[in-house]
Order: C-alpha cells, then sequence, then structure tokens
C-alpha cells in the first residue's frame, strides 16, 4: 500500500472512532465511511475493547525488510553503479533475478525474484525485462527471409467471405433460416 493509501486508512479509522464515541452503529460507520460492514464490525470490536488506541495502525502490514537501513543504502549504490560494474556486461539492465542474485552475494540474504522486484520499487528502481537476441545474429539475413521465404511459406489465407464458425461445417448462405415463424429456432439434427 502506498503511504497516500496508508495515510487515508488511518484517517477513516479516526472518522470511525469519533462517530463510534456518537454512539453510531457500525452499520451506520459502514454507510458514512464508505467502508465494508466487516471493517466496521471489526473496528467497533477493537474501539469497544481497547479504545481509540487499538484503533491506530501499527506501520504496513507484511513481513520486515531483511536488509538494513546502511544495507539498503549499499543495494541503492550498487543499482546506480549498473549491472557491468557487478559482472552482468551483456546488457545494462537491473532484471528482478539479478537483484536477487546480487542481494544474495552481498549481504548473503536470499530474496525471491518477486521480492527483489518489491525491493526495487521501494528504492526506486523498476526491473527490466532484457530482449534477448542471439549475440550472432544478422539483421539483414533475418529482413531477407522474412521478405522473400516468409511470404512463399506463409501461403495466401482464406479468401475473405469464405470463413465459417464451424470448424465442420462450411457457411452456406443456403442452409440460414427464414424470416417467418419459427425462424432461428433449432432444428433437429440430421
Amino acid at each position: 500500500m502506498t503511504p497516500a493509501g496508508r495515510q487515508r486508512r488511518e484517517s477513516v479509522r479516526i472518522q470511525a472512532v469519533g462517530l463510534f464515541e456518537q454512539k453510531a452503529k457500525p452499520s451506520e460507520v459502514a454507510r458514512r465511511l464508505r467502508v465494508s460492514l466487516k471493517s466496521a464490525y471489526q473496528w467497533h470490536r477493537l474501539w469497544r475493547d481497547g479504545g481509540a488506541a487499538a484503533l491506530v495502525s501499527c506501520g504496513p502490514s507484511g513481513s520486515r525488510c531483511r536488509l538494513s537501513p546502511y544495507c539498503l543504502e549499499k543495494l541503492t549504490r550498487f543499482l546506480e553503479e549498473g549491472p557491468a560494474a557487478h559482472g552482468w556486461v551483456e546488457d545494462q539492465v537491473w532484471t528482478a533475478s539479478r537483484v536477487a542474485t546480487l542481494i544474495g552475494r552481498k549481504f548473503h540474504v536470499s530474496y525471491s525474484v518477486s521480492g527483489a522486484t518489491r525491493l526495487m520499487h521501494r528504492l526506486g528502481f523498476s526491473p527490466q525485462v532484457p530482449a534477448r537476441r542471439v549475440a550472432e545474429r544478422d539483421e539483414q539475413a533475418v529482413i531477407a527471409w522474412k521478405e522473400a521465404t516468409w511470404a512463399e511459406v506463409k501461403g495466401p489465407g482464406r479468401p475473405a467471405g469464405a470463413t465459417s464458425a464451424s470448424r465442420t461445417k462450411p457457411a452456406s448462405p443456403d442452409g440460414r433460416p427464414g424470416d417467418g415463424p419459427g425462424a432461428g429456432a433449432a432444428s433437429p439434427r440430421s
């Protein structure tokens, strides 16, 4: 959740406390604050059992970051240096997989690819997906093949008017039902 989203949620909870203190029922709180009934009843129970302090957020949910603030600063510097400085010379992109590997090498902490992606976003980076091209690829040969050979292999395709939705029975204008009574009704199969 974004910081703005957390602030809104906190604001709504504070408003709920005010309404509960004015003897509003959870259903009315849900309607007025545009939250689910389940949330309103849960907040009411927390407020009843622990007061306003029970509804104060304890920070973002989820697991804690496994890297210290110092390690996060070092990781940011490593990412700014670029992939080539850390052994990836093929292309200059940080993939989530590479960042997870870098974290493992430098900090001896294991991160999944999705965890590395979230961490990169948190640090203001975005993982890139490199274009997979063979180093020996001959662009001129590829263009020549597409223009000459592919046109022959591909074939002409279907004529524009002869398509059918059925794979077993070709389209036939004669077989369509008329406009009379019962038109369009299912006919028995033969």
